[in-house]
């Protein structure tokens, strides 16, 4: 499984079972669920709240993430959390003047060898429309780059970056910016770009979306997600909106090291306004050995509420399931906005925003096997009532580290409402029924 996203390593899960208790399938893995920590817990909420990405762990086992807002002057932090549910606020952001050092942190962190974090924000810098930042060791952040510095209001070297970043061998990043670029846009200012940014502080727009098609822009528009690279360069990633058959179905494509823009598959070319194959792409994706890729759709899918897909080698997407099969309150979960992980079997894993057996607005954990069969693990909102202290709204996807365990954020509900931080434990599998003998 190809996932590289610097240090965010590559993912396998097992099989699931139960969370918080509560039953599954005999002979399967359970996992227990525990609330490694609600923000907004500190006076002021100067921890942070609202974690809208997911986490990377440390060689240490140590948890870093983002959130959104809070923190010590309200527009976001960078955070770590050790094995024992302590949190550190690692940068406050809006420290600077005009807040130069960027505001509102909306994706996940990479980290490079020398233990240095990098990400984006989605707005302030030196112009106000985004940065690319980096936070050392001992907690200084520095804004590697600030974009709209070229073009005026039409910011051509892209604005708004909403995803994280990958990290190749040499030390470039690349990202994608939701705005901004050389091509027209629906509202004249841009469709997003593809970019990379030398170790130098150098940045280039290797792809200006809504370069063509003119208000469809058939090559995509609005990249909301992140990349993938594999092993030849190429990057990998989605657009919400745009594509050859409607301007809101969204696309999949390749970008390769000269600039050059493949469009892999264009969604809503199945089912006419229903979108079928599934529309509208908020998550990155993943890629298997034989260069199958997979993700989700927020919109689309039989029932209207999002899809779970697969494209192969030659172009040609499958929808591995339609959410909300049921109808409302979609006990099964809808709107999924991560991008998925897939263990050795090939059982895709992955969350939802909304749905679940709580109601329409907890959201899920779930899986998906090799013959399209889904099963929740997991439906947030389970306590507290209308808040919901045990989390709700997952947005970001899940991470494991080596015994087993998973990790990931809800955007929203804990103790104060304001988001949280979880682990599902997994319990040990046991050879004899003693339980004498269990790893």
């Amino acid at each position: 499984m190809e996932i590289r996203i610097g240090r965010l390593f590559t993912v396998t899960l097992v099989s699931l079972l139960s969370l918080f208790g509560f039953a599954g399938h005999a002979g399967a893995q359970a996992y227990t669920f525990n609330q490694l920590y609600s923000f907004c817990s500190a006076t002021n909420c100067a921890d942070g709240g609202f974690p809208f990405a997911g986490l990377t762990q440390d060689a240490e086992g140590n948890l870093l993430g983002t959130t959104k807002e809070e923190g010590a002057n309200g527009n976001g932090t960078v955070y770590k959390l050790d094995g024992t549910g302590h949190e550190t606020v690692l940068y406050s952001f809006c420290s600077d003047l005009n807040c130069t050092d960027g505001v509102w942190p909306v994706a996940g962190l990479i980290q490079d060898a020398e233990g240095n974090l990098y990400s984006t924000t989605e707005f302030g810098g030196a112009n106000n429309n985004g940065t690319i930042f980096k936070v050392g060791t001992t907690g200084e952040e520095t804004v590697l780059y600030s974009f709209c510095s070229e073009g005026a209001d039409h910011c051509t070297d892209g604005q708004i970056p909403r995803a994280g970043l990958v990290q190749d061998t040499a030390g470039n990043l690349y990202g994608t910016t939701e705005g901004g670029g050389s091509g027209t846009g629906d509202n004249g200012y841009g469709g997003g770009t593809v970019f990379k940014l030398d170790s130098s502080g150098h940045e280039t727009v290797l792809y200006s979306f809504c370069s063509e098609g003119g208000a469809k822009c058939t090559d995509g528009n609005y990249p909301y997600a992140g990349l993938i690279q594999d092993a030849a360069g190429n990057l990998y990633g989605t657009t919400w909106e745009g594509g050859a058959n409607s301007e809101y179905g969204g696309t999949l494509f390749k970008v390769d090291n000269t600039g050059h823009e493949t469009m892999l598959y264009s969604f809503c070319a199945e089912g006419g306004s229903k979108c079928t194959d599934g529309a509208q792409p908020s998550g990155g994706l993943i890629r298997d050995a034989a260069g199958n890729l997979y993700g989700t759709t927020n919109f689309g899918g039989t029932n209207g509420l999002g899809a779970v897909f697969k494209l192969d080698g030659t172009g040609h997407e499958t929808v591995l399931y339609s959410f909300c099969p049921g109808g409302n309150p979609c006990k099964d979960g809808s709107v999924p906005s991560a991008a998925l992980i897939q263990d050795a079997a090939g059982n895709l894993y992955g969350t939802t925003e909304y749905g679940g057996t709580n109601g329409p607005d907890g959201g899920t954990v779930f899986k998906l096997d090799s013959t399209g069969h889904e099963t929740v693990l997991y439906s947030f909102c389970s306590e507290g009532g209308s808040k919901c202290t045990d989390g709700e709204g997952p947005l970001a996807g899940l991470i494991q580290d080596a015994s087993g365990d998973l990790y990931g954020t809800t955007w929203e509900g804990g103790a104060k409402g304001d988001g949280t931080v979880f682990k599902l434990a997994r319990e040990k599998a046991c050879v004899d029924a003693s339980r004498s003998i269990c790893k």
